[in-house]
């Protein structure tokens, strides 16, 4: 299917292939996993980014982003692989060859243990239903704090509304690349 983005998504395409720490906050249905695809895809022709990492529910992981880069003619050659499944499923899963790897939120503990030191091999994060990377005292929010330093460009999906605006409901999320402790600078697009 061909890929024809109305205003707004093309703003949000362009504001996260400009920014290196950004929020899209969209209701379900307005096209977040194909704008962010559709960025994702940008960065990897072009050499920005070398191995992206899409985190998300595990539903959200096991149909909706191996179906929506599917779905699109512009998305439809990146090689998809979803780090799923018991132990010996997800070590085959990264061993693969792909553009774009797929784990669920409750794996990020276990997957920034398989790279020690400064072997972490994901330059671009996506983190599907951020919210969830919310609470610093939890195991996965610590694992990817461990990492930061590493991803270059972090993306922040999230389709609940924020009562106390993006800043403080998601100020946590964004570890800030340049300190081991977390920042709150979010991006908005205009």
């Amino acid at each position: 299917m061909n890929f024809i983005p109305h205003a707004y998504q093309t703003r949000a395409i362009e504001h996260v292939i400009k920014n290196d720490g950004c929020l899209l906050a969209l209701e379900m249905g307005l096209g977040k996993s194909v704008i962010t695809l559709t960025a994702v895809a940008n960065e990897l022709n072009s050499y920005m980014a070398f191995r992206a990492l899409v985190i998300a529910p595990k539903r959200v992981a096991e149909n909706t982003w191996p179906t929506e880069a599917a779905k699109w003619e512009h998305t439809r050659s990146l090689r998809v692989s979803l780090v799923l499944g018991s132990e010996r499923d997800r070590l085959k899963a990264l061993g693969k060859n792909a553009d774009l790897y797929v784990i669920n939120t409750e794996n990020v503990p276990w997957l920034v243990s398989q790279f020690p030191d400064d072997t972490w091999p994901f330059d671009l994060v996506v983190l599907d239903e951020s919210t969830r990377f919310k609470d610093r005292s939890t195991q996965r929010w610590k694992a990817l704090r461990r990492v930061r330093r590493h991803i270059r460009k972090i993306v922040l999906l999230s389709g609940t509304p924020a009562p106390t605006g993006a800043n403080g409901s998601m100020g946590s999320t964004l570890p800030d690349r340049s300190r081991s402790a977390p920042g709150s600078h979010l991006h908005r697009i205009s």
